[in-house]
């Protein structure tokens, strides 16, 4: 893995969540978004081991998992600002964008739905000719681990021998209240009720989330058996943007903004004048992509009742 190709990626997520909070305070964006700072380095880490026939559904923080399967940022910031994107024209937004074409099958708004979801892609793959190479992946938080049809999903997984990988982003929190008030036993602990092989790692290390996603992309398709991998990180903003985060214990949020993730890999990377050329070219690719965004027109009012319904072949 390239370190400094890392960075620039988990930058470009960084600064186009920071962009939206931009967005949304001078009213351009309407509604809320959820954002993905402080945890850059698992879709990033992730999605740079997997391959392009693999699957990917994440939940409604779902943009640096976009991003991170090459998702083009000025239709990223079309989508959510409610244009005619090449993604979803629009109708998608913050919450439940998706972009097939890069092998990114969306987002979810319901706590724990995306696993449903990356079960039925698994399925498919497994069905289909010459699918035994690939895999899908799902992204959920650590509340939803506590979801029923979470768990109804990992033991189909286990029964059908799904290519299956279960990436639970441990952030600390399930929405606004402590995963340990919530959780009993650990997300990578319960796996074993299924007898799915689970690891944990540090979600924080894009090298660390790689190597395991490499490991466990490897087991699947040796074992056809699904993996879940529990990754531990921090949020470093609120469950959505209007939070203002007053159940976080006083020196926490700053305690976690001093391991930041993007900043403990500059210092990694030990080369100053590289990181600050990185950083200058993502500044740049931003402001074109979001100046690309504004010039794309607004979704068409008169088309909101099409793609509502599936049509049956007759």
């Amino acid at each position: 893995m390239n370190l400094l190709t890392t960075y620039g990626q988990m930058l470009r997520v960084r600064r186009f969540e920071e962009q939206l909070l931009a967005l949304l305070k001078a009213g351009e964006l309407v509604g809320s978004a959820h954002l993905c700072i402080g945890q850059e380095a698992i879709p990033v880490g992730a999605c740079s081991a997997l391959q392009f026939e693999d699957a990917v559904v994440a939940t409604y923080r779902g943009h640096g998992w976009a991003i991170a399967r090459g998702a083009p940022l000025d239709a990223m910031f079309a989508e959510v600002l409610g244009r005619d994107s090449e993604l979803c024209g629009g109708r998608g937004g913050s919450a439940y964008l998706m972009a097939p074409a890069y092998g990114f099958l969306g987002e979810n708004s319901i706590v724990g739905a995306g696993v449903p979801m990356a079960v039925g892609a698994a399925l498919a793959r497994k069905l289909q000719p010459g699918g035994d190479r690939a895999i899908a992946v799902v992204s959920i938080g650590d509340g939803a681990m506590n979801q029923g049809n979470v768990h109804e999903s990992l033991n189909m997984a286990a029964v059908l021998e799904l290519p299956l990988l279960v990436i639970v982003e441990n952030n600390g929190y399930a929405e606004m209240t402590p995963a340990d008030a919530l959780t009993a036993v650990p997300a990578h602990v319960r796996a074993a009720g299924y007898g799915i092989e689970a690891l944990v790692v540090d979600g924080n290390d894009p090298v660390s989330v790689a190597e395991s996603v490499v490991r466990a992309r490897s087991a699947i398709i040796e074992l056809s058996k699904p993996v879940l991998i529990e990754a531990m990180t921090r949020r470093l903003v609120g469950h959505y943007s209007g939070d203002v985060q007053a159940y976080r214990p006083a020196g926490e949020l700053e305690a976690a903004w001093r391991a930041d993730p993007i900043e403990q890999l500059a210092l990694r990377i030990g080369d100053a004048a590289a990181v600050a050329s990185a950083r200058g070219e993502v500044e740049v690719e931003m402001a074109a992509a979001l100046e690309a965004a504004r010039a794309v027109p607004f979704a068409e009012t008169s088309g909101v009742g099409e793609h509502l319904y599936a049509a049956a072949n007759r």
